[in-house]
């Protein structure tokens, strides 16, 4: 979905991106679930880093896609595989992932390791973080995209067991 956004769809007085669409064999097609069509929150970081992306994209229309592959100049978006290989891994490893090469890598991942950052660090509400991933239901989100905190556990052993003492 986000490979088949066009600046159209980033509405920046809204405050908001509109998601309706995914690109799928070539082409525009429906977003996989009724949950994933909708508007996701456009935060002030990263309206201004759209912004500073939009003004160095040779495809800044409104009708160009965000992230447009250079080698068809334009007409289609990035393919998810280009965008991880150049722009996502880089990016990751530069921000200090550890990431092996081989190791499998996506867009998939950086959904988990959010959700997981989300729910387990920031403490944010499982049914805001459900509606950030944009699941239609909350377990989708809770069974596959959150797991366990190891510290948060110990944690809690500890409280539980200070308790009984």
């Amino acid at each position: 979905e986000m490979l088949s956004l066009r600046w159209s769809d980033v509405l920046w007085t809204e405050g908001r991106i509109r998601i309706s669409k995914r690109w799928a064999k070539g082409k525009d097609g429906e977003t996989k679930t009724e949950a994933s069509d909708g508007y996701v929150p456009l935060h002030p970081v990263l309206s201004s880093h759209l912004r500073s992306w939009r003004e160095q994209s040779p495809y800044p229309k409104d009708g160009d896609f965000v992230f447009p592959s250079l080698k068809v100049r334009g007409r289609v978006p990035l393919t998810a595989s280009i965008f991880v290989a150049d722009y996502l891994r880089p990016a990751a490893k530069k921000a200090g992932a550890q990431i092996e090469d081989g190791q499998r890598f996506g867009l998939h991942n950086l959904r988990h390791s959010s959700s997981n950052w989300l729910v387990n660090k920031a403490k944010v509400e499982p049914k805001t973080v459900q509606g950030i991933l944009r699941h239609a239901k909350i377990q989708t989100t809770l069974d596959l995209y959150t797991q366990e905190d190891s510290d948060e556990t110990l944690a809690a052993q500890g409280e539980y067991l200070t308790a009984l003492a």
